[in-house]
């Protein structure tokens, strides 16, 4: 019985160590970006958009195609960046967990 009122001790410590870390990735943030630096998406560990940042050279109002593309590379910039941050901050607690969309 001891090992198990252990067990449970750790499971609850890891639970409460995993929440803390998913409360800080809403803190964290990364960004994306296209084309060098004229389009940047900054998002957060929650995978949240915060902002995002066009400069004024790449506005061509006969090329639209092109601003969505940048724009939509850059997001995926900022989403792998996020996605690799989320895996490295609560990889520390999931190691030898496969559980398929827990994070």
């Amino acid at each position: 019985m001891k090992n198990m009122n252990q067990l449970m001790k750790q499971a609850k410590k890891l639970q409460e160590d995993m929440a803390k870390a998913q409360e800080a990735l809403g803190g964290m943030t990364v960004v994306g970006q296209a084309s060098g630096d004229v389009v940047r998406v900054e998002i957060n560990g929650h995978r949240k958009v915060q902002s995002v940042k066009i400069k004024p050279e790449v506005v061509d109002k006969d090329d639209v195609d092109m601003l969505e593309d940048l724009i939509l590379t850059a997001l995926r910039d900022a989403e792998q960046k996020a996605e690799a941050m989320v895996e490295e901050q609560m990889g520390k607690y999931t190691k030898g967990f496969n559980i398929p969309g827990l994070f």
